[in-house]
């Protein structure tokens, strides 16, 4: 569950929408091909959504700051002046910015750094928090949705939210039976908002194509669609959750909370209150302490992906809770991408081309096949090896490295300059539908691990996640791991024995 900066959808897509908010900003004018009326009914409502961003967002931090300095009985006062009563004040605000713009565009700060300026412009606007519901429409919704209002469900509830994701904000409240839990609830209406505004995602795709020749906008916009219309069923965020929290019980680093079944329906949902500081404030410890945080959350996101074939799109800082020695607890599985055996193998097969055997020529292949980049005889290999190479670097080789900002910023530019020497490469690439939540990786896990500067020999750990590898421990936490996976191996194994 994300806070209220800090709730981003994607790679590619993002950033992508983003810039072309400005796009067309700029240039007041639809695509080619398209009708002139209903595009401009579209441009409008997009600088509509970006500009509710900046003024309720900017609004609602200046109120946060005065009520520092304000008595009790003022900042009550102005914390209800900003509150959203009705649902009505929802379709009206949260429902242009909390919208898909909001969601393609809200990448957070410890993105946009390799980003082109008008993308980074974009993202000021578009990245901004959202004043909360009134005590009174959140109630409303939890009794819509589960039968009775919080304060009969829960021994004790918190009006005030803790946090604000980007289709929701989350309560605290202790159960009957004492446990101390999160409730999701949902913005009533934001779900309408956000499946009107897809359509914006598809104009602004296609736009996009006049930059990146080669990019494919349908499957690209597709994926967009199924992924973000799941996220409005928090059922299907729950099982997802469940799913994690299944496969990593009692794993000794990482923690994924328990759903609360009986307290979570399509528009609410109830997780265990999990403990651990925020981000920022483990960014404050040693380095050996962001050492040991930034090799749990690749090896939570890596050991997902090839021992799950699940990815949680969404690595982001706002929705990891640390504590010291490692143990990391993850948050927020809207966002998942379940992949079939066939739409792992090209990851697979390009890891072994790059990687292991440093076969540019076949790896040029592999991503031909695949429809990452269309054949082009006047790319040399030398070309496409520099250019691809970049983003298995930090595992070509069996040594210790650390992952920098700079690292993470070249590899945004990769993704987005057409102006530079990979920028004809970048032209004529793609994305096809089953990478499109992946790219998160690219353009969100390296960003975190680039900000905690985080050494290791990332070769070896992965070479323990990686499948076909299967290589033996390499650090402690590795050892622990390995332990943590014979006992469950061994208690599955006793579980099915007869008798």
């Amino acid at each position: 569950m994300a806070t209220p900066r800090t709730r981003t959808l994607l790679a590619v897509g993002a950033a992508a929408a983003a810039a072309g908010v400005v796009w067309y900003r700029r240039r007041g004018e639809a695509p080619a091909g398209s009708s002139p009326i209903g595009a401009t009914g579209r441009l409008q409502r997009s600088a509509i959504i970006a500009g509710t961003a900046t003024k309720l967002g900017g609004g609602w931090a200046v109120d946060q700051a005065r009520g520092v300095f304000a008595d009790a009985a003022r900042k009550e006062e102005l914390d209800q002046a900003r509150q959203l009563k009705t649902a009505e004040a929802v379709a009206d605000a949260l429902g242009n910015m909390k919208g898909a713009m909001m969601k393609l565009g809200q990448m957070a700060s410890y993105l946009d750094q390799g980003m082109p300026e008008p993308v980074r412009e974009a993202l000021a606007e578009l990245q901004q928090d959202a004043p909360p519901m009134a005590p009174e429409l959140a109630a409303q919704v939890v009794a819509e949705e589960l039968g009775q209002g919080p304060d009969v469900l829960f021994a004790e509830w918190d009006p005030v939210p803790i946090a604000a994701a980007s289709i929701g904000q989350v309560h605290r409240a202790m159960t009957h039976d004492g446990r101390a839990v999160a409730v999701k609830v949902q913005y009533p209406g934001v779900d309408a908002a956000i499946k009107g505004d897809l359509d914006n995602a598809g104009m602004l795709f296609t736009a996009m194509t006049f930059l990146f020749p080669g990019l494919d906008p349908e499957p690209l916009v597709e994926e967009l669609r199924e992924r973000i219309i799941e996220e409005l069923d928090y059922r299907i965020e729950a099982e997802n959750q469940r799913r994690f929290a299944d496969a990593y019980e009692g794993h000794p680093f990482i923690r994924i909370p328990a759903v609360v079944d009986e307290l979570s329906a399509r528009r609410v949902l109830t997780t265990e209150l999990a403990p651990g500081v925020r981000f920022a404030e483990m960014m404050t410890w040693g380095q050996e302490e962001r050492n040991l945080a930034a090799e749990t959350i690749y090896r939570f996101v890596f050991g997902s992906l090839y021992r799950l074939s699940a990815f949680n799109g969404d690595p982001h800082p706002g929705n990891y809770l640390f504590e010291r020695g490692g143990r990391v607890t993850f948050l927020d599985y809207g966002l998942v991408k379940q992949f079939t055996p066939e739409e792992l193998q090209p990851f697979e097969d390009m890891i072994k081309a790059m990687v292991i055997d440093q076969d540019v020529a076949e790896f040029r292949r592999i991503v031909g096949e695949v429809g990452l980049l269309a054949p082009n005889p006047e790319f040399t290999d030398e070309a496409i090896g520099d250019y691809f190479g970049h983003f298995y670097e930090f595992v070509r080789d069996d040594v210790e490295l650390t992952m920098t900002e700079e690292y993470a910023s070249e590899t945004v530019r990769r993704f987005f300059d057409t102006s530079g020497e990979h920028g004809e490469i970048m032209k004529a690439a793609n994305v096809p539908k089953s990478m499109v939540i992946i790219q998160r990786i690219n353009l969100g896990l390296y960003a975190i691990l680039g900000q905690l500067e985080a050494t290791a020999n990332w070769r070896r750990l992965a070479e323990e996640l990686w499948p076909w590898t299967d290589g033996a421990p390499s650090t402690p936490m590795g050892e622990a791991e390995a332990r943590w996976r014979a006992e469950r191996a061994a208690a599955d194994q006793a579980a099915e024995l007869p008798g």
